[in-house]
C-alpha cells in the first residue's frame, strides 16, 4: 500500500461514492437544531422558533418541546430533557448517531484514509420509515392534547 494510505485505500483505485442528499439534509437540520437549542439554553429560554399550531390554537404539536429537550440534553440534564418530548428524546439520539456515522464514513473515504461499510437501505425501507415515524408524531401529537 501507499505509504500515506496506510489503512485505506490505494489511490486511483476506487471513486467515494457520494453522500446521501437525505443524509445530507438531515445533517443540516440536526447542526442548526443544535444551534438553535444552544443560543434556547444560554438564553435560558428566552430565545427560541414559537411554534406557529400552538400560537394560534394553544395545542402542542408533536414537535413542540424539541428545543427545549435539545437544550436540556446539551446541559447533561437527562431528567429534565424527557418530558419535554419523550418520542424524540428517544428519535433524535439514534437519527443524529446513523449521520454522524454516515458523515464519518464519507469522509474517511471522501479522504482516502479508510473504507466504513455504509448501510444503504432499500427504497421501501426509505419510503415506510418516514411514514410510520410521521404517522407516531401525528398520534403523539394528538394523544399529548387530550391528557
Amino acid at each position: 500500500m501507499h505509504p500515506a494510505h496506510p489503512r485505506g485505500i490505494k489511490p486511483g483505485t476506487a471513486t467515494c461514492e457520494p453522500l446521501d442528499r437525505r443524509v445530507r439534509g438531515l445533517a443540516a437540520v440536526l447542526a442548526g437544531g443544535a444551534v438553535l437549542a444552544a443560543v434556547n439554553g444560554l438564553s435560558g429560554g428566552r430565545i427560541g422558533l414559537p411554534c406557529p399550531l400552538h400560537a394560534v390554537t394553544g395545542l402542542n404539536c408533536p414537535f413542540c418541546g424539541t428545543t427545549r429537550m435539545a437544550a436540556a440534553l446539551l446541559e447533561g440534564d437527562v431528567a429534565r430533557a424527557w418530558p419535554y418530548n419523550p418520542p424524540m428524546f428517544v428519535v433524535l439520539p439514534v437519527v443524529a448517531l446513523v449521520v454522524g456515522y454516515l458523515l464519518l464514513a464519507w469522509t474517511l473515504e471522501r479522504l482516502g484514509w479508510f473504507r466504513l461499510p455504509r448501510p444503504r437501505p432499500g427504497a421501501r425501507f426509505a419510503r415506510t420509515v418516514p411514514m410510520v415515524f410521521l404517522g407516531v408524531m401525528m398520534l403523539y401529537g394528538v394523544l399529548r392534547n387530550l391528557v
